[in-house]
């Protein structure tokens, strides 16, 4: 999907907290990652397309409100960021793959915005639910560090905490909006910095 980063030298394959679930097929397992790239749409539309992630839910994280909602996390002050929880089977995906796709779809350089969008609100994080999460996130921001350096990489690393689930039409809103969809992401010029930034995607990988 991407030109490879130094992450992937680094990066070993991640069990991740993986936990059978009745709903998943026999013999599949679960485990959950959460990434904050700006947009809850755009990310969404991103982790959706990689093999071995079962579903993706936009929502918000990282704040003090109880069950906020788009209106209040939307005018700032909530200290939530936008965010999607992902549930993939570590058996088809690792979460050092997870993580090259997270960096390769967000502005690692952006503090408290990405692309057209500007807040603490749309602020770049990777929420780990294990110790070995964190190590792997850790290891993969320090990649991506020499990678840009001198410049700095404000992307945040913080333990997972209470997940509140976004409305229902935020909820894969590039299926249900299409046109919607791709007018904002293309007029936020979200793919062409991504290209910027990391090169054209390889379609390979």
């Amino acid at each position: 999907m991407f030109r490879a980063l130094p992450v992937l030298a680094i990066l070993v394959a991640a069990a991740g907290a993986a936990f059978a679930q009745p709903d998943t097929p026999a013999g599949s397992q679960r485990a959950l990652a959460t990434f904050a790239g700006g947009c809850f749409w755009c990310v969404e539309a991103d982790f959706d397309k990689v093999p071995g992630v079962l579903s993706t839910i936009s929502g918000y994280t990282g704040g003090k409100l109880d069950k906020p909602a788009y209106t209040q996390v939307s005018a700032g002050g909530t200290g939530h960021t936008e965010a999607v929880e992902i549930a993939y089977d570590p058996s088809k995906v690792s979460y050092g793959k997870l993580l090259d796709v997270f960096w390769r779809n967000h502005d690692p350089l952006a503090k408290d915005r990405q692309f057209c969008d500007s807040g603490d609100m749309y602020r770049p994080a990777i929420f780990y639910h294990s110790e070995e999460q964190r190590t792997l996130a850790e290891a993969s921001k320090k990649a991506v560090q020499e990678k840009f350096a001198p410049r700095v990489v404000h992307t945040e690393i913080v333990k997972a905490g209470t997940f509140f689930k976004a409305e229902d039409y935020h909820q894969d809103y590039y299926e249900k909006n299409p046109v919607r969809y791709k007018f904002y992401r293309f007029n936020c010029g979200r793919d062409q910095h991504l290209e910027e930034l990391w090169g054209k995607p390889d379609k390979s990988s």
